[in-house]
C-alpha cells in the first residue's frame, strides 16, 4: 500500500505541476493571438486524446508522464508538401513579434511561481503547525557552544528578520552558509532577548552532501516527547502491553528524551529485559519488555533487538497563521526566498563549493510525494510549492531546450536584429539536449545511490 501511495503522489504531483506549466505557455500563446494545435501532458504514445474548441486542439495525455509541451502553428515545423494555409499565417508563432515570443515562452515558469505563490499563502492563512525554535544543548567545540547558545534558547530573529518556527530558521541558516556568512541570532534566554553572533562557514560543506548543515553548526530542537505510533502484532512489544500513542518516559530508570535514544537501548539489548516507563493518558505505568533478535542480520558482529515498535519524536510546535492580504505577501516573499536560494545552490554546484550528488531526480521526488503525503496534506501542499518552485527555476535555466534557452536566442536577436541561423540553433539545440540528458543520468544515479546507500 505504501509503494501505492507513492506512485499515486507522485504522478498527481507530475500531473499537476506539468499541466499548469503548460497552460501557462498555452494561454499566453491564445492571447498572443497563437494558433495551439496540441497540448501534451508527457511524451509518446498518446493514452487518451480529445480535440476541443474552434481551432481543434488536440488535448492529450501520452504514455512517459516526464514533462509536456504545447505545439503551436509554426511555419519551421511544418512539411513543406502541406503548407499552412493562408488565413493561418498571421496566426503562426514564427510571425509574432519578438516580444510577444519571449512572453509565450516565459509564462510557463512564471505559471509555476504564481502556483507556489498561492500555495505558500494557501498554507499561511490556512494555518500551518510547525516546531517552535527552542535549542537542545549544544555539543562542545561546536559553532553553536562556541558562540555561546545555550539549552533552552528561543531563536526569534535572525539578522534582525523576526521568524516563528524551525523551518524558518533553518531555510535562512542554510541560505547564510552557501556564502559562509556570519548571522546575529537574537534569541530568548529566559524572558530576556540577547543577540548571538554564529559563523556558519563549513556548514554546507561538499562532504558528504546529505549531511544536515544545522547539526553541522552543532544546532538542534529541544528534544520533546517520544512516542509509540504503532505496534505490530505478536512482537515484544503487544505481547508486554505497549499500546500506540504511549508517552515513553524513562527505560531502566534513566530518562529518554529522544526516540533515537530509545532505538539505540532497544538494539543493544536482545533477549535481555528493559523496563520502561509510560505515560498513558493520566495514569503512570510501568511495562517490561524483552527485545527479540533481529533476524535480518548482523550489525558490527552484534545481533540487533527489536520490539516491533514504530517510534516517534513530538517536539513542541505552535500554529502558525496569517490573514488574507499577509498571506499573499508571504506566499510570495517565500516564492522568491526558495527561488533565489535554488539558484545559489545551483551555481555552488557548478563552482564546486557544493557537490552535485545534492542533485535530485524522479526517485527521490517520488519518496517525497510518498512520504509528504502519508504525513498529510500540509506537507503535501508544502512539498508541491517547493517543487513548483524548483521546476520554474530548472526550465529558466540557459540552456538550449529548456525555456531560458529560448529567451537566450530571443536576447541574441533583439540584440543582432535578426534570428539566429537554423545551422547554430541546431547545433546548441543538440548540445543542450545532452547537457539535460547528462543532468537527469547524474540526477539518477543520485537517487539510486540513496536507495542502496548504508
Amino acid at each position: 500500500m505504501t509503494l501505492i501511495q507513492t506512485v499515486l503522489a507522485f504522478l498527481a504531483a507530475l500531473t499537476l505541476l506539468i499541466f499548469v506549466h503548460e497552460l501557462g505557455h498555452f494561454a499566453a500563446a491564445r492571447w498572443c493571438g497563437v494558433k495551439v494545435l496540441k497540448f501534451s501532458i508527457g511524451f509518446g504514445p498518446a493514452i487518451w486524446s480529445r480535440a476541443f474548441g474552434a481551432d481543434r486542439t488536440e488535448w492529450m495525455i501520452a504514455s512517459i508522464p516526464l514533462g509536456g509541451y504545447v505545439q503551436m502553428l509554426d511555419e519551421r515545423d511544418r512539411d513543406p508538401a502541406l503548407p499552412i494555409a493562408v488565413a493561418d499565417l498571421p496566426r503562426a508563432f514564427s510571425r509574432r513579434p519578438l516580444h510577444q515570443r519571449a512572453f509565450i515562452v516565459l509564462a510557463g515558469p512564471l505559471a509555476n511561481f504564481l502556483l507556489a505563490i498561492v500555495l505558500y499563502a494557501a498554507l499561511a492563512w490556512g494555518g500551518t503547525e510547525q516546531p517552535i525554535p527552542v535549542l537542545d544543548s549544544p555539543p562542545a567545540a561546536s559553532a553553536a557552544a562556541d558562540a555561546g547558545l545555550m539549552a533552552g534558547d528561543r531563536v526569534v530573529a535572525v539578522n534582525g528578520a523576526p521568524l516563528q518556527s524551525w523551518n524558518q530558521l533553518r531555510l535562512k541558516l542554510i541560505d547564510a552558509s552557501l556564502g559562509g556568512e556570519t548571522v546575529t541570532l537574537t534569541v530568548d534566554r529566559a524572558g530576556t532577548l540577547q543577540p548571538v553572533r554564529i559563523g556558519t562557514r563549513g556548514a554546507m560543506s561538499s562532504e558528504p552532501p546529505d549531511r544536515d548543515p544545522l547539526h553541522v553548526l552543532g544546532l538542534a530542537l529541544a528534544p520533546g516527547e517520544v512516542l509509540i505510533g504503532s505496534v505490530m502484532a505478536g512482537e515484544p512489544a503487544v505481547e508486554a502491553g505497549l499500546r500506540a500513542g504511549d508517552r515513553v518516559l524513562a527505560v531502566n530508570g534513566e530518562p529518554v528524551r529522544r526516540a533515537r535514544e530509545l532505538i539505540e537501548r532497544v538494539r543493544e539489548s536482545a533477549g535481555r529485559t528493559l523496563v520502561m516507563t509510560v505515560e498513558r493518558g493520566a495514569d503512570e505505568i510501568t511495562v517490561s519488555v524483552v527485545p527479540s533478535a533481529h533476524d535480518a542480520g548482523v550489525e558490527g558482529g552484534r545481533t540487533r533487538g527489536r520490539i516491533g515498535a514504530m517510534l516517534q519524536d513530538r517536539v513542541k510546535t505552535e500554529v502558525v497563521r496569517s490573514g488574507p492580504i499577509e498571506s499573499l505577501g508571504q506566499g510570495m516573499a517565500r516564492t522568491w526566498e526558495m527561488s533565489a536560494f535554488s539558484v545559489r545552490m545551483l551555481g555552488r554546484m557548478l563552482t564546486g563549493d557544493l557537490s552535485v550528488r545534492n542533485l535530485s531526480g524522479p526517485v527521490t521526488i517520488a519518496d517525497m510525494a510518498g512520504q509528504t503525503a502519508r504525513t498529510g496534506l500540509e506537507s503535501y501542499l508544502g512539498f508541491l510549492a517547493l517543487i513548483s518552485v524548483s521546476l520554474g527555476v530548472l526550465n529558466l535555466l540557459p540552456i538550449p531546450v529548456l525555456d531560458g534557452g529560448h529567451l537566450v536566442y530571443y536576447a541574441v536577436e533583439a540584440i543582432r536584429r535578426r534570428p539566429l541561423s537554423e545551422q547554430v540553433m541546431a547545433l546548441t539545440q543538440k548540445a543542450g539536449l545532452l547537457l539535460v540528458v547528462f543532468m537527469m543520468a547524474l540526477a539518477l544515479f543520485n537517487d539510486f545511490t540513496r536507495l542502496i546507500g548504508p
